[in-house]
Order: structure tokens, then sequence, then C-alpha cells
């Protein structure tokens, strides 16, 4: 059985707690408010507090060693800067690679940590609309995480303290901010496939579909455009993209990530239909793929759905893959 990791980082009650500086304070007194109202440009702009200044931090990524002192109390989101890095600041919207824990304040103990990722790095994307969004799937897509990387200079170690509410203890997050990941295919252009249909980018890289002549593919077909470098997407990985999809009957889209302002999407493999996850399991993070799916592989079994006849095709950008954290349930 799969379940949602760290669930209590994805709970209402602590986006709340986040939301808490979005709203300028929570009703009802029910949460603690952030040391500081967001800014225009941050979601919670959480500031440094006696709690997290008192964190200490020995070592660096997922090896290092964190400690709350036993008489740390955490008044409210706080968040010490550690190690200030010599990059750009993280806002939200921004696609970076990280590594951190998650550690019970009360007993220091590592409840999470990214080492399931390649050297233990991770992509997050900060994406504001998961602060209001209770069925993030992993640990990276939630409000506590952006809290702790936003409005920082990349390269940065971070510690965000959160205090105990709601039969929850108190947390500490620690986090290293890498560096900013591309939003569009990095990998190499390889020989397009023949008599698939054609792509052309912009030079934004936001692909245009030609659809071509003859017969409707009767089976999902998958080409390369581009050839990554980075890890492989696994079964049921939560991936990170940008993609097109057209319909084969008159070439018009129906959905695209680059047509909200290029802003990439984030799904488990497990939440696409067939088609779409035959095209990126087994592909390596940085390449463009072509997938031509027909209706069997695609909405033809959901019938009254818009598409349920259709044959599809999308190009897809491959941002980043995230293996999600399992659980056996007994």
């Amino acid at each position: 059985m799969r379940l949602r990791p760290l669930a209590l980082l994805s709970t209402l009650a602590a986006s709340a707690l986040l939301l808490a500086g979005c709203a300028g304070g929570p009703e009802g007194g029910a949460s603690p408010e952030p040391s500081s109202s967001p800014s225009s440009s941050c979601l919670v702009d959480a500031q440094p507090g006696p709690g997290s200044d008192a964190i200490k931090v020995t070592g660096e990524g997922v090896g290092a060693k964190i400690e709350v002192p036993e008489d740390a109390k955490f008044e409210g989101v706080e968040r010490t800067i550690v190690k200030k890095g010599t990059g750009t600041d993280v806002h939200v919207g921004d696609l970076i690679a990280i590594r951190y824990q998650v550690i019970d304040a009360d007993s220091n103990k590592v409840i999470e940590t990214s080492e399931r990722g390649v050297d233990g790095v991770l992509p997050m994307l900060l994406d504001a609309a998961n602060a209001q969004n209770p069925q993030i799937m992993d640990s990276t897509q939630s409000p506590i995480f952006i809290a702790a990387a936003e409005c920082a200079p990349l390269g940065s170690d971070i510690v965000l303290a959160l205090p105990g509410q709601q039969g929850q203890g108190a947390l500490v997050v620690y986090m290293q901010t890498l560096e900013e990941l591309p939003t569009r295919a990095s990998g190499e252009s390889v020989e397009a496939p023949a008599g698939m249909a054609t792509v052309k980018l912009a030079t934004d890289g936001e692909p245009e579909i030609t659809i071509p002549d003859g017969a409707k593919p009767t089976e999902t077909v998958v080409g390369l455009l581009k050839q990554g470098d980075g890890p492989k997407v696994g079964a049921g990985d939560l991936v990170t993209v940008q993609y097109l999809g057209v319909k084969w009957s008159d070439g018009t889209s129906f959905d695209s990530s680059w047509s909200r302002d290029a802003m990439p999407s984030q799904f488990p493999t497990t939440g696409v239909v067939a088609g779409f996850r035959k095209a990126l399991e087994g592909q390596q993070v940085g390449s463009q793929v072509l997938v031509e799916i027909p209706p069997a592989d695609g909405y033809g079994a959901s019938e009254g759905h818009e598409l349920e006849k259709e044959t599809l095709v999308f190009v897809v950008d491959i941002l980043g893959t995230t293996p999600l954290l399992t659980t056996s349930a007994e």
C-alpha cells in the first residue's frame, strides 16, 4: 500500500499555520502567526527566532547532525539561515535542487531525508497552489518546504522550526538549496523519429506539434527528441514536467503547461493515462519525449469525457523525478 510520506506535513493544520502569513493572521487565533508577515514576493517570509537560532547544525546534507536544545521553544514559524548562499534568491514558482532532513524537535530523531534521490538530491517545485492542497504526494510539495526555501539565496543551509499543534510535536526542517533547475528539456537533441508527428520549438522551448498524414496509431508510440542524462523516472515516481497535448483529429491543443506561464506540473506517473505513463517511466531527466496515444491508452474508456475517442499527441519535457516514499500496511 502506498501512503503519502510524512503525513503530518501535508495536513490542513500545517498548511493553515503557514497560510496565516498570507492572510495577515489566523481566524480565531487557532494557529500561531509567523514571526513576520510575508512580503509581496514571499509566501510566508519566516524570520529568525530564539528557537531556530538555537538549533545546531554539524556537517551538511543528509549526513548533517541537527541538534535541538531541550529548552528550545518555537513561538511561531521561525527560520534561521545557518549558511548564506551566494546565488539568487529563491521565489515561489522556481524549480530547484535540494537536500533535506526533517527532525522531531523533542527527540532529535530524524524522521525523513532526501536520501532516496541520487546523491541525496531531489527536485523541488515551489508551487504556491500546494499551500492549499491537502492531497500533496510528497513532502517536497509541502508549504513547510516552501517556507524553508523561499526568499533566501541559492546555496544556503537553512533550518525552519515549527511549533507543535493539534497533537503534533514540534518539527525542524533542515534544507540545503543547491541550484536552480531548467524548466525545459536540457538534453542533447537526437534524430526525430520517422513517421511520427513533427515538433517545432519556439525560442523559449514551447513546442508546436504538426499531425502527420496517414493512419492514426493503433498502439502507443514513444519517440525521443532529446536525450537527458539525469536520473531515470521510476514506476510511480512524482515527475516534474512541461507538456503540450493536442488532438490527432484536428491538431488543436487541449492541455498545456506552457499556457500557464510555463509553470511546470507535478504528478505521479500512476495518476495519468496509460499512454502518458509509458512515455515517462524509464526515461532520464532532461529528456524530451514525443508520444502518440490511441484511445485505448488514453480516455477511450471514459464515457462522456471530451477526449473519449481521441488519439492524443504529447510533447513532454522531463525536468525532475522524485521516488515516493512507501510504507507497507499489514
